[in-house]
């Protein structure tokens, strides 16, 4: 004998669609591309700091709203051309026009130009990215901690230094250092370097899958500590010091990439050298 429902009893509707859990690396994207939209905002009414900031915090979303879809397991081809789209206005779009009306609007056209030529290297920057996802096959072993060219929140850092160098400069009075960082030549040769460097074949690491041998892991630690004691007592001296310290960091880079490939490829180079091919397979 069936049971019958009883009087009054509703049935939950059911609606199909993503979980919310799916959509959260989404709505960090668009927390990122509204930060960078109001940094440009915040440059328009001269408040230079701010504008920063706003950028500081699109580049923080940037670093998380990936990790989040990996962890949550929501991500899609969406998210990745959602994620690009809002990567080329915050970091390729936004620092230019920022540098732009803080600086080389005195060089007139000519001080537009080196912004024209940040973005469009930050789009094929961006591009080329997207074209290796669909990949037929995966990258070498020792190639997946190293991007090819300097990624793009990082690129906007360096394009930044001379307003970070700049506010740092202003907050103690020295007047002669904001002008030279504030110099439309300098700011030009820092955004046409950059652009040269998101589109270069050199090879960075990737911090993603990046492993730091036991013995360094209590100085990075300390080296952590240290910077975020910096960053909060002066943060202007700290990320234009971080920019710094990442353009260092990129010959060593290299350096890493090289000496990884010659031990993953030496055997078979050395085979074949021999005249006998390519290795059989175990």
């Amino acid at each position: 004998m069936s049971r019958l429902p009883r009087r009054g009893r509703r049935s939950r509707p059911r609606f199909k669609g993503p979980s919310f859990n799916r959509m959260i690396p989404n709505l960090m994207t668009m927390l990122g591309l509204c930060a960078g939209l109001t940094a440009m905002r915040f440059a328009l009414d001269q408040r230079f700091g701010d504008a920063a900031v706003a950028l500081v915090v699109a580049g923080a979303i940037d670093g998380l709203d990936g990790r989040l879809a990996r962890l949550l397991k929501a991500v899609s081809r969406f998210g990745a051309e959602f994620d690009s789209l809002a990567d080329f206005l915050c970091f390729g779009v936004a620092p230019a026009f920022i540098l732009y009306l803080w600086s080389l609007r005195a060089g007139g056209g000519y001080g537009f130009a080196p912004c024209l030529m940040f973005a469009v290297c930050m789009a094929l920057r961006l591009a080329r990215f997207n074209a290796t996802l669909d990949a037929p096959s995966p990258p070498p072993a020792y190639a997946q901690t190293f991007f090819t060219g300097v990624p793009a929140p990082a690129g906007a850092g360096l394009a930044l230094f001379p307003l970070f160098a700049g506010l740092w400069a202003r907050s103690l009075g020295w007047t002669r250092l904001l002008g030279v960082v504030q110099h439309p030549l300098f700011c030009a040769l820092v955004l046409v370097g950059t652009a040269l460097l998101l589109v270069s074949t050199l090879p960075v690491w990737s911090f993603k899958n990046f492993k730091i041998p036991a013995h360094y892991v209590l100085p990075v630690l300390l080296g952590t500590g240290l910077f975020a004691a910096v960053l909060v007592a002066d943060p202007w001296a700290a990320l234009a010091a971080a920019g710094l310290l990442y353009v260092v960091m990129l010959p060593f880079s290299r350096r890493s990439f090289h000496r990884l490939r010659a031990e993953a490829e030496g055997p078979i180079e050395a085979h074949e050298a021999e005249g006998n091919g390519p290795p059989s397979s175990p």
